[in-house]
C-alpha cells in the first residue's frame, strides 16, 4: 500500500480515513453515489455482451456488487477505505496502485473515486492492463463545475485570505484526452449535472462528510474561523431560492472505454475515402 508523498495531491491516509468515518452511516448521504451507479447498470445494459469477472472500485454499499452478482458476474470489490472493504470481503486499494494481475478482468467499473486519485494516468494505464483484451471499462465520478456556490461561499467567508477548502475537478474533454492517452479503445467521455436544494450551508457540509468527500488535499487550509464560517453560511443563503433554499449542483463525468484488440473495429484511415463530401451530399438530394 502506497504511502502519501511530497508530490502526492491528495493525503491518502486522510483519503482512507475520510472513507472509513464515513462508512457507518453512508446510506443517509448516498444519494450522489445512487445517482452514479444506477447509470453506470444503465449504461452496461446498452451493451450487448456477457461478463463473467468483474472488478469494482468504489463500494461503500453493497448496491452496485449485489446488482452485478444478480445477472451472474463473479465480482472483486476494492476500495481506499479498510471499512468498505470489510464489509464487501474486498481488496483495499488505491486505484494507482492496484494489485491485480494483467488481463485478468472482463469489466472494470469504478464509482465515485477517480475524482480524488494522485496519478489518475496512472490507474487509467492499470485498469486498462488487468483488463483482458476487448474488456470493459466503465467509471463515474465528481466533475469539474461541481459545487459552483459552496466554492463561492467559502471563498467568501475567507476574505483578504483565500485558501483551498474544495479540491479541483477534471472536466470532460480533459477525461476523454486521458482514456485516449492511456490507451482505451472507442473511447467516451461525457456528464451530467445533479442538483440538490440545501436549507444550509452546513447540511450541504454534513453530507459532503457523510459521503467521504470532504477535503482531502495534502495541503489543507486551517480550519475556518467561527467569523469565516458566519460570513460563509451568509454568501451560501443569499444564493437561496425564495423558499429559503440554496441550489447546489454536482456535475457527474461518465466514462467508457475497450482495452485494444484486434477484434475491434478501426477507424477508417484519414485520406482514403472512395467519394467526396459533395458528391455524397448529392446523392441524398
Amino acid at each position: 500500500m502506497q504511502t502519501t508523498t511530497n508530490h502526492d495531491i491528495f493525503d491518502r491516509h486522510l483519503r482512507r480515513m475520510r472513507r472509513d468515518r464515513a462508512a457507518q452511516n453512508f446510506t443517509e448521504h448516498d444519494f450522489l453515489y445512487q445517482q452514479m451507479a444506477e447509470e453506470l447498470l444503465d449504461r452496461l445494459n446498452d451493451v450487448k455482451r456477457n461478463f463473467g469477472r468483474v472488478l469494482l472500485i468504489g463500494c461503500p454499499d453493497s448496491f452496485l456488487r449485489d446488482s452485478l452478482v444478480a445477472t451472474g458476474m463473479t465480482v472483486m470489490c476494492t476500495d481506499p477505505g479498510l471499512a468498505n472493504v470489510r464489509a464487501m470481503g474486498g481488496v483495499q486499494a488505491d486505484e494507482d496502485a492496484l494489485p491485480f494481475a494483467d488481463a485478468c478482468f472482463d469489466l472494470v467499473i469504478a464509482c465515485g473515486t477517480l475524482d480524488s486519485v494522485n496519478d489518475l494516468p496512472g490507474a487509467l494505464i492499470l485498469i486498462r492492463r488487468i483488463l483482458r483484451p476487448d474488456g470493459l471499462f466503465l467509471a463515474a465520478f465528481p466533475g469539474a463545475g461541481s459545487l459552483p456556490v459552496l466554492r463561492g461561499a467559502l471563498l467568501a467567508g475567507d476574505g483578504e485570505r483565500p485558501a483551498q477548502h474544495i479540491h479541483p475537478h477534471i472536466d470532460v474533454r480533459s477525461a476523454g484526452d486521458l482514456l485516449s492517452r492511456t490507451g482505451f479503445a472507442m473511447p467516451v467521455a461525457d456528464s451530467d449535472t445533479l442538483t440538490v436544494r440545501y436549507s444550509s450551508i452546513f447540511s450541504l457540509m454534513a453530507d459532503l462528510r457523510g459521503m467521504g468527500a470532504s477535503n482531502q488535499l495534502s495541503s489543507r487550509p486551517p480550519h475556518m474561523t467561527r467569523e469565516q464560517l458566519g460570513r460563509a453560511a451568509n454568501a451560501f443563503a443569499a444564493a437561496a431560492d425564495p423558499d429559503g433554499k440554496t441550489a447546489e449542483c454536482f456535475s457527474i463525468i461518465y466514462m467508457s472505454g475497450w482495452a485494444p484488440d484486434p477484434s475491434q473495429p478501426k477507424a477508417a484511415r484519414r485520406g482514403s475515402a472512395t467519394i467526396s463530401l459533395a458528391e455524397a451530399l448529392k446523392g441524398k438530394s
